[in-house]
């Protein structure tokens, strides 16, 4: 990665952090305050030390200075706890923040494009990668600041006493970040590394576990597990280069630092027994002033070593910020979204010239003509890849489109989106249900739904054929993938969830695909009576249905080569020659 890309990660990182500025500033106070303490803290101690062992105090005499430095003792470990605290306050805000801007852009995207990665590379974006910049916020941050403040605090309080230390400190310090810094340029490229190798794991891992069943079948066990091996082996590699890093920072910082001090402890040595005599003003060096410096020295070096143990959170961060940087400035065009709240009791939609693009701009399917009027029932047909999903697509909001398409006399660019889904009734070929009840999987159209019109909606939807047989009912725990129901008890469900939305706009696509003869014939009852009156595009493979459709519209390479009635369809042209080659079909079955 190179320096620019750094630089600019960093700073998105530091922006960031302006959301939790109260907390951020209530890390660095905490922790200045502890630096007082502990100057305090070392003087208490060098003047016991100096009046028992110099001036043979009575130790009673001093027992005020040794409540004191229990206390001040006390209040270091209070302020340690308390900044701990306001630290992981600060990184969970940012962190809450974070995962609110991805949540949000993955809405804006929509299915098309999150259906482009697999699931498990979503999944470290939004756990591991953004759990990656906790110490960063809640560490790296406040320690740069307190990095500055402690050292200072402490050269304020060393520089009266005895000059010499000072000069040394001043002279020393620098060299901690300098190859704090040296090494913290390839920690975090080597971060960045890890990251991509642990969004590859997730997602390979994700899907080889959701196949299980598939592999099974065709005997791929073992050649999965052995690339999923490779796959681990590689990111185990570029965890330990990760590993080295951090501890090749940690010894370089311990050995300036320990030279720093043994630097300290030999000119007050020397100075003791005679052979230095500089750095005071005046007066000899006392043991007070030697123990009082010496015992602030390591705490001189600390703020600047820790800085350079959280670089790597820093390190980390970077790695971490680059994917979700790269994903939320990513601008693939899902089609503008405006205002606009129009009445939709009723729906007209009308195409003029249509281009449905993907998200980098790609034509799928166009140019295209067709009118929707209030009330018409719209049967969809044509062969996989023909451009079928990505008109309803276009219709649903979730891919750009060039042309026109107008909804009620307004461009679909111009609606608000939310507003029109609000007035779509969809069903598709898969339907997803979530975790949690029957009740809650029906109701999510409208949550505050009563009990009445949920059990008249299971009745329509024939839900009620299986719920009065599961124990809990209503109750019956819905697990990952539909898990626990049958593909038509399913498929009832998500009719069900539709018709409590009642939208003025029904959108099926190949609601019966899967079903079973028995499923396929209750939902196609239910489906026909509430699209009655509604505007209705259906996506069919069943061509024997086509006589109840007002129209029929056949697609072929992305455009549409016919419309019109079935009737007419059916007696010249592609739809004909379809009608023909599924006669064969049944024929020779």
């Amino acid at each position: 990665m190179d320096k620019s890309k750094q630089r600019a990660l960093t700073q998105w990182l530091k922006s960031q952090s302006t959301l939790a500025k109260p907390w951020l500033v209530a890390t660095i106070s905490i922790a200045l305050l502890s630096g007082v303490l502990l100057i305090a803290q070392a003087a208490l101690l060098a003047h016991l030390l100096h009046q028992l062992i110099i001036e043979q105090t009575d130790k009673f005499t001093l027992l005020p200075s040794f409540l004191a430095l229990a206390g001040v003792v006390l209040a270091r470990a209070a302020c340690s706890w308390a900044k701990e605290q306001t630290g992981y306050r600060c990184g969970e805000v940012i962190r809450q923040h974070i995962r609110h801007l991805i949540l949000n852009r993955l809405e804006a995207l929509g299915p098309v494009s999150i259906q482009g990665r697999p699931a498990g590379s979503w999944a470290s974006l939004i756990l591991e990668q953004v759990e990656e910049l906790q110490d960063f916020f809640a560490r790296y941050l406040p320690q740069m600041a307190i990095a500055v403040l402690i050292p200072l605090v402490i050269l304020v309080a060393v520089f009266p006493i005895n000059w010499a230390s000072g000069v040394i400190f001043l002279v020393t310090a620098p060299l901690v970040p300098f190859f704090m810094a040296l090494v913290g340029i390839k920690a975090a490229d080597a971060n960045r590394k890890n990251f991509k190798a642990l969004q590859r794991l997730s997602g390979y891992f994700y899907d080889r576990l959701r196949g299980l069943p598939t592999l099974k079948l065709f005997n791929r066990v073992e050649a999965e597990a052995e690339q999923l091996h490779l796959a681990s082996h590689t990111f185990r590699q570029r965890t330990m280069e990760v590993l080295r890093l951090a501890f090749l920072s940690s010894a370089v910082l311990e050995f300036f630092t320990a030279i720093s001090i043994a630097v300290v402890a030999v000119y007050f040595g020397f100075s003791f027994i005679g052979e230095l005599d500089f750095g005071h003003y005046g007066a000899s060096i006392s043991l007070f002033t030697g123990l009082f410096v010496l015992v602030l020295a390591p705490e001189f070096y600390q703020p600047l070593r820790d800085l350079g143990t959280f670089y790597h959170a820093k390190a980390q961060a970077i790695g971490a910020a680059e994917s979700i940087v790269e994903f939320l400035d990513a601008q693939p065009d899902t089609g503008t979204q405006g205002e606009a709240t129009p009445n939709l009791s009723t729906v007209t939609i009308i195409a003029h010239d249509l281009e449905v693009l993907s998200p980098d701009g790609h034509v799928l399917a166009g140019p295209m003509r067709f009118s929707i009027q209030p009330g018409e029932q719209i049967a969809l047909v044509g062969v996989s890849g023909a451009g079928k999903s990505s008109l309803l697509n276009a219709l649903l909001g979730f891919l750009p489109y060039r042309g026109s398409l107008t909804i009620n006399g307004y461009e679909r660019s111009e609606l608000d989106l939310t507003h029109w889904r609000q007035s779509i009734s969809w069903v598709g070929q898969n339907p997803q249900l979530f975790h949690g009840s029957i009740r809650d999987n029906i109701a999510l159209a409208n949550p505050e739904a009563t009990p009445e019109i949920i059990n008249q909606v299971m009745t329509q939807a024939y839900v009620d054929e299986f719920v009065m047989r599961l124990t809990d009912g209503l109750a019956h725990p819905v697990g990952d993938r539909n898990g626990g129901l049958s593909v038509g008890q399913a498929q009832r469900i998500a009719v069900a969830r539709a018709l409590l939305q009642d939208g003025a706009l029904w959108v099926l696509d190949e609601p019966t695909a899967s079903l079973d003869a028995h499923s396929e014939n209750r939902v196609l009852e239910t489906l026909s009576a509430a699209t009655q009156a509604k505007t209705c595009v259906q996506v069919s493979h069943r061509l024997d249905s086509l006589t109840h459709s007002d129209q029929v519209w056949v697609m072929m390479n992305g455009k549409l080569v016919q419309q019109g009635p079935y009737h007419t369809l059916a007696e010249t042209g592609p739809l004909a020659e379809m009608l023909a080659s599924a006669d064969r079909r049944n024929l020779y079955a």
